[in-house]
């Protein structure tokens, strides 16, 4: 089938392995498909991020869709190979409350879009998706344009197994996609999963602790603000705890 960046993933793409880190994006993005139809097989990555916390609000969310499989997959050592590349791995530098290039770690997407679609091939998934949406366009493997090309590069690193039958073609597809914007994606997420969207885990920091231990968001970095502002889009209440 040939790429169409105006159609919405086919309904008779019964699989989807899904990227999801724990934050309203990529929840989101995983309830919706989960809501077309499709199994969802969740993926999160350990990459040497700050937000650890991240991965524990993946974990409630893989039990709260009932996905047929979550995986973790450890690839912490590419916390050494970024070095001082970004501030999201990078604990000695400052989290900016706006964007600046900072906060893009290198080739993260098409390194995790690489192993979901080895994970997608080998359980005979067609669709791989992430929680990319149109408001994302800052960062370069967030694009449209990006994931038409990376959906072609990893089918001719298979084109033989597709041609013989052996493997699936896949489409790695996201919101950008089909022009969804952030508000719009919570929306589609809020609809299916009610209050238990506040749970999700957005700032970049693993969250200030209060009095009684409880985790909060920052509430400052460029993150935060970010879902800050969604939420206030859609015009429901913010029950997320925030530090600031």
């Amino acid at each position: 089938m040939p790429y169409n960046t105006d159609a919405p993933p086919s309904r008779t793409r019964k699989s989807a392995v899904c990227i999801v880190s724990g934050g309203l994006d990529s929840i989101c993005t995983a309830a919706h498909l989960k809501e077309e139809g499709y199994t969802i097989y969740m993926l999160t990555f350990v990459y040497g991020q700050r937000a650890r916390h991240e991965v524990q609000a993946a974990k409630q969310f893989a039990r709260i869709l009932k996905t047929n499989d979550h995986r973790i997959i450890d690839i912490a050592f590419m916390k050494e190979i970024y070095g001082r590349t970004n501030a999201l791995t990078d604990t000695t530098q400052n989290l900016p409350e706006h964007f600046d290039y900072s906060i893009v770690v290198p080739l993260r997407n098409a390194v995790f879009i690489t192993i979901a679609t080895a994970w997608a091939m080998s359980i005979g998934a067609q669709l791989v998706a992430y929680g990319a949406h149109i408001g994302d366009k800052q960062y370069p493997d967030c694009r449209p344009t990006f994931i038409k090309s990376i959906t072609k590069t990893l089918n001719l690193a298979e084109a033989d197994g597709i041609r013989l039958g052996l493997r699936r073609k896949i489409t790695v597809w996201s919101p950008a996609v089909n022009g969804i914007d952030k508000s719009e994606l919570l929306s589609k997420g809020y609809r299916i999963l009610g209050d238990k969207i506040f749970d999700t885990w957005s700032c970049y920091s693993d969250g200030v602790k209060d009095k009684g231990k409880n985790r909060m968001h920052c509430g400052k970095c460029e993150s935060c603000i970010n879902r800050k502002i969604a939420i206030s889009k859609v015009s429901i209440e913010d029950k997320t705890s925030y530090a600031n």
